[in-house]
């Protein structure tokens, strides 16, 4: 590897871990989210431009940190008017390497910057899309692009709402703080879908080479379990932690080396982290003791169900179905419902899969989804009608968003095709 790739690679790992650790710690201390990214933006591209000359540093992540910021003390000394927030900056030691540790906040017992980062966004003035989409930004890097295919609407629209909520932060003088503790059932819902959506892109990307981003689930995870012990009265909130435990045990198995896709069927198991599963279930169990069922937790017993069964063929789809119609009542989603029909499918036949599916097709509630072709695909290839099959393969293929959900498509679409042929 040449010193430019290895700076290159350096870089994107640093990226990948520090992101949101820079960003939220920059907009504590300048007040100023623009600010914040500007200068994180800027001390990536330095890291770009001089570590293929200079060789990758011993702490990537302090020297980026470092540098971004100098960055925001040299905006802000062209701002005289901000001396104030210039000496808080300057005396800030972001620079430090992060630990890992979070030094404790005055209302709650928790300062990790990107819990408060969380909270601030999350806050119930804000309209529920406009604080996951900007905490999403800040947190994780991710583009206007991508938070906006994560979210199902234009880019154009993603970009006003990201404008909005920061300018709604700014005249409405939202702290940047965990709020006290009678202010957190307020702000729950908000800040566990943003930790939702938060770990789903990291398990299933919206888009790229890459199918799965673990740093995503691995910061997602962090945060949950912060949050899960920061309201231990919560059960959705343990529900949550639970579920990206039970899911992220299995990263090892769902791609292999060459970026091929395997569904649950094909996992190999052994691969599966057991630590986490059981960590999971307990985290699981100790929310539905509290008795009030929600639909993370609801979830989390489906996740359960797969991770806990010896194989694909011993997995309870009866039960999971049935989790499935109860989650349908809690969260109307037709995603729920094109969930609920493979289990189905799997639990009763291709063909009541199938009645389900054309139902959902029907009503255009997923219109432009490519799981909705690749589901109904699938039913048909069970189902030994080959040439509909590969229609539906076909109409996948031109929806799916990541090369590895479009190989998986073409590889099945080539298996279908050649049963034909035969």
């Amino acid at each position: 590897m040449s010193a430019g790739q290895a700076a290159e690679q350096a870089v994107a790992e640093a990226f990948r871990a520090e992101w949101g650790r820079i960003v939220a710690t920059l907009i504590r201390t300048t007040g100023d989210w623009d600010l914040a990214e500007e200068a994180a933006q800027d001390a990536f591209a330095q890291a770009l431009a001089r570590w293929p000359r200079d060789g990758v540093p011993a702490r990537p992540g302090a020297w980026i940190t470092t540098a971004a910021r100098n960055r925001a003390i040299d905006v802000l000394r062209r701002r005289s008017v901000e001396a104030a927030k210039l000496r808080e900056v300057a005396l800030d030691p972001v620079h430090a390497p992060h630990d890992g540790s979070d030094a404790p906040d005055e209302d709650s017992g928790f300062g990790d910057d990107r819990l408060r980062l969380i909270f601030t966004c999350c806050h119930p003035e804000l309209a529920l899309p406009v604080r996951v989409a900007l905490t999403l930004r800040t947190l994780t890097g991710l583009t206007t692009a991508e938070i906006a295919r994560a979210c199902l609407v234009s880019e154009p629209a993603m970009a006003k709402r990201l404008v909005r909520g920061k300018e709604k932060i700014r005249q409405a003088g939202i702290p940047y703080r965990v709020p006290p503790a009678h202010l957190l059932p307020e702000r729950l819902s908000g800040v566990l879908a943003v930790l939702y959506l938060l770990f789903n892109e990291g398990y299933a990307a919206t888009s790229g080479a890459d199918l799965l981003r673990p740093d995503l689930c691995a910061e997602a995870i962090r945060l949950a379990g912060l949050l899960a012990r920061l309201m231990p009265d919560q059960p959705e909130a343990r529900g949550l932690h639970a579920l990206m435990l039970l899911h992220h045990a299995r990263r090892d198995s769902r791609v292999s080396g060459t970026g091929e896709l395997f569904t649950l069927a094909e996992q190999d198991r052994s691969a599966w982290r057991r630590e986490e599963i059981d960590e999971g279930v307990a985290a699981l169990e100790s929310a539905l003791d509290h008795g009030e069922v929600g639909p993370y937790q609801v979830q989390a017993m489906i996740a359960a169900y797969h991770a806990t069964a010896p194989s694909a063929q011993q997995t309870d789809w009866a039960a999971i179905a049935h989790l499935y119609l109860r989650l349908a009542e809690l969260v109307p989603s037709p995603v729920v419902r094109l969930n609920r029909a493979v289990a189905v499918g799997m639990a009763e036949g291709p063909e009541a899969g199938l009645a389900l599916i054309d139902e959902l097709a029907a009503d255009g509630a997923l219109a432009g989804y490519h799981l909705l072709p690749a589901v109904r695909a699938d039913l048909l290839r069970r189902l030994r009608r080959g040439g509909e099959a590969a229609e539906d393969y076909r109409r996948a293929l031109d929806l799916a968003p990541t090369e590895a959900e479009r190989g998986f498509l073409e590889r099945r679409l080539a298996e279908v095709t050649a049963a034909e042929q035969t």
